[in-house]
């Protein structure tokens, strides 16, 4: 399990990633500075202008240790991996019911209730912690919304129109975002949701944690056998991960907008952590983006009680327990996909 949450970041720009021996070795400014067992690992992620010999990737390729490469703002660009295992006819029965209509929005509703009970909760949680210091009558309204396209997600049956239910629940969400920051709120202002570029401090930081968790889920779908570009809520699309996004959408508010908020509200971060660059993008400062990593890892290490197994295990590893129960699932060992419910 522990190996599981062991991802290696590599941040610093002009470093260059090499292979000696068993371990990996982490080499800057002409000075090797770190090296890591490769046992050690369950990933490496690269932020930037990071360079890695053909030698270590094929030996991380090997020996089951992905490897990403993102944007200096944590944009995905490539990863390198291993042959994929798992049994085919897992993947044959996963492709089957994406084809089917039917099929697939019986497992969207399963996931759209995951993320809209999530959204609710994380919009709960912060009334009770922060009620004096925010629009607190806003806030629930919003989350009274979200509570009715619940219950018309679980009613429904037609893709199309559980998407529309799903992007109505987070137009409101996100309508009232801005509520829950309670510090900082000249340098954290947040009016709406932008990605490509983020173009405010707080969508830098939800872009970049979204890009972490994508990571991490294909990872867990992909070790359990499962196909992370075809999905059922998201659709096939060229260079598009749907069943890794799919499964992305019930930890969105609960891990990565939680701690963003956390991150914000605590002080964690500040205005002077974050630059504009020319094309109007916002970006963290190698620094900041040090010290939200480890915020990100530590929190994956916290233990919670998983809703379905009734058994504690590192926040981490709830990503390998989801994939594990939607392959059981696609099987025919589960009648439905119990999506990870916060509480």
């Amino acid at each position: 399990m522990k190996k599981m949450l062991n991802t290696l970041f590599v941040t610093t720009q002009g470093t260059y990633l090499k292979k000696e021996g068993e371990t990996v070795v982490i080499r800057q400014e002409k000075q090797d500075r770190a090296r890591f067992p490769i046992h050690t690992l369950s990933g490496i992620v690269c932020f930037g202008n990071v360079s890695a010999s053909p030698f270590l990737l094929g030996f991380c390729a090997e020996r089951g240790v992905s490897v990403s490469f993102l944007s200096q703002r944590g944009r995905f660009l490539a990863r390198v991996t291993g042959p994929v295992s798992g049994n085919v006819l897992l993947r044959r029965a996963q492709y089957r019911l994406a084809d089917d209509p039917e099929g697939s929005a019986r497992v969207a509703r399963f996931i759209l209730a995951g993320k809209l009970s999530n959204s609710r909760a994380v919009l709960g949680r912060a009334l009770r912690d922060h009620s004096d210091k925010m629009d607190g009558m806003a806030v629930k309204e919003a989350s009274g919304r979200i509570s009715g396209c619940l219950e018309l997600t679980m009613g429904n049956e037609d893709l199309n129109v559980l998407r529309g239910l799903e992007g109505e629940a987070a137009r409101t969400y996100f309508s009232v975002f801005d509520h829950l920051i309670v510090r900082s709120k000249k340098d954290f202002r947040f009016t709406c949701r932008s990605r490509r570029p983020p173009l405010d401090p707080v969508n830098a930081l939800l872009s970049f944690f979204y890009s972490l968790l994508l990571h991490d889920i294909r990872s867990a779908l992909e070790s359990v056998g499962l196909d992370p570009a075809v999905g059922f809520l998201h659709r096939d699309r060229p260079g598009r991960y749907g069943l890794a996004l799919d499964l992305m959408e019930e930890f969105r508010p609960v891990l990565a907008d939680r701690l963003a908020l956390s991150l914000i509200n605590l002080g964690q971060v500040k205005g002077s952590d974050f630059r504009e660059i020319e094309t109007g993008g916002v970006l963290m400062t190698d620094e900041a983006r040090k010290r939200v990593l480890v915020a990100w890892q530590t929190r994956k290490q916290e233990e919670m009680m998983h809703p379905f197994l009734k058994e504690k295990a590192p926040l981490g590893m709830f990503f390998w327990i989801q994939a594990a129960l939607m392959a059981r699932f696609l099987r025919g060992d589960l009648d439905g996909y119990p999506p990870f419910l916060w509480r």
